[in-house]
């Protein structure tokens, strides 16, 4: 039998999504219902586990390390490509002057995003329900939007970095076009190619994986496991009017900027100066963060 409230849940969201109604019945068609029961009963588990976790008191601020941050120094670099692979929103090249900024070495783990929602009292993220932090701590939160992001960089006294900060902080001051260097993808280097079924303990690495793959500054994973949320709203043609000092991306915009290609992409989305698109409110297991501070 499926509660009553959950039904309650149940009308209310199809009427507010506008579900069509099935032609011999007052209720939305089966197959919508049971996507969105399937939703809310996940959505359920997820914060249940959040409720046993604030509980137990069993996750601390304390208990959970801080993720150590590389310092960036002032400087140009090559932002950009007018190579063959350069697609028209990651051309031309053009220098970029950035005043000296910290970012965090790896990407944040569920572990350390569990302690902001108990801390917060922030709902949980998609997928959160399949994480099992006594074997996935180290893995890079997923499932987050890009308003949760920025939430828990704030509450750590840090902001996401400016799709600026974070080519740079990818590539250095040489042009490479992959984090290690110009040598093309493999499975020593960088988590990638591994379809597109998620699992938490089988397509995600630990986020200090990947030791020869580190970016100039020896930051990890720039390219592969998850794509980065960055501070900056997108505009195709940005290249070829932003400013050469300190860029911040458009006032705004329809998408936000991700980077750095996920554990399910192709060698070529783990191009260090490749920009991917997304709405902000997107949540996927394809997608993570990390903090930048100046």
């Amino acid at each position: 039998m499926i509660p009553s409230f959950v039904l309650g849940r149940v009308n209310t969201l199809a009427h507010q999504l506008g579900i069509p109604r099935c032609s011999n019945s007052l209720r939305p068609c089966w197959r919508i219902v049971l996507t969105i029961l399937l939703f809310l009963m996940f959505d359920t588990h997820a914060n249940a586990q959040l409720e046993l976790l604030r509980k137990s008191k069993a996750l601390d601020q304390a208990s959970t390390p801080e993720t150590p941050m590389a310092e960036i120094p002032t400087g140009e670099f090559a932002m950009g490509s007018d190579g063959g692979q350069a697609l028209e929103d990651e051309r031309p090249t053009h220098q970029v002057w950035l005043p000296a900024f910290f970012i965090d070495v790896h990407e944040v783990t569920t572990a350390q995003y569990a302690v902001f929602l108990v801390g917060t009292h922030r709902l949980a993220p998609w997928q959160w329900s399949m994480a099992d932090l006594s074997q996935h701590s180290n893995r890079p939160v997923i499932g987050v939007d890009w308003s949760d992001a920025d939430a828990y960089c704030r509450w750590k006294g840090k902001r996401l970095p400016t799709e600026a900060e974070w080519e740079k902080s990818a590539r250095g001051t040489d042009g490479r076009l992959y984090p290690w260097g110009n040598q093309v993808p493999t499975n020593e280097l960088a988590n990638f190619s591994l379809g597109a079924r998620f699992s938490y303990s089988q397509v995600l690495m630990p986020v200090q994986s990947y030791e020869p793959g580190k970016s100039p500054y020896g930051l990890y994973q720039m390219a592969g496991n998850v794509g980065e949320w960055v501070q900056d709203w997108y505009g195709v043609n940005y290249y070829e009017i932003s400013p050469e000092r300190n860029p911040q991306g458009p006032e705004s915009g329809q998408f936000k900027v991700l980077r750095g290609g996920s554990w399910s992409d192709l060698p070529n989305y783990l191009l260090t100066y490749g920009r991917f698109k997304l709405p902000a409110e997107t949540q996927n297991s394809y997608t993570g963060f990390r903090c930048a501070k100046s």
